[in-house]
């Protein structure tokens, strides 16, 4: 399903995970899903991956993460501030110790000036209250193509923030 080198990387973020003893868990936008699905592609997955929360609307960011209405209101579904809640959000509500976090505009439409087509935010939370974010504009490559580049960056920011 996943090519072999998204799967590479899901398995040493699993394996970070099993070795640091902690749990992750994932909130998702614009990816759907597709950061837990690599993560459970994996056998043994059970042992580390808590739960996934694909919160496409505002209502269910605000309703299963806990993002604050006024943060979205501020700042949009597409920010640094929204994404930081998130991971937060799903560390808060979940066994996990560690989880990441993807919102942004994977296109074709949806996009302005401010907020262009690729345009996505990734942060990755730690239950000590660390969360680290990462801005990327991967540009208007194709729907498929701004996914599978966040799915890569976000599995990298959460295996950066397991060695945290």
């Amino acid at each position: 399903m996943f090519s072999e080198w998204i799967c590479d990387l899901a398995q040493a973020v699993l394996a970070k995970a099993g070795e640091a003893g902690v749990m992750v868990a994932t909130a998702e936008s614009c990816t759907g899903g597709l950061v837990a699905a690599s993560l459970t592609e994996i056998a043994g997955s059970s042992s580390v991956v808590d739960r996934g929360f694909v919160t496409y609307s505002n209502a269910a960011k605000m309703a299963m993460l806990g993002v604050p209405e006024q943060t979205l209101a501020d700042h949009g579904a597409v920010s640094e501030e929204t994404a930081r809640a998130m991971a937060s959000g799903a560390v808060a509500n979940s066994d996990a110790s560690v989880a990441v976090a993807i919102t942004g505009i994977a296109g074709p439409g949806g996009g302005s000036d401010q907020k262009p087509v690729g345009l996505v935010h990734f942060a990755a939370a730690r239950a000590d209250g660390r969360v680290l974010h990462l801005e990327c504009r991967f540009g208007d490559m194709g729907r498929e193509k701004v996914r599978e580049a966040a799915l890569e960056q976000a599995l990298r920011l959460l295996a950066q923030a397991l060695d945290a």
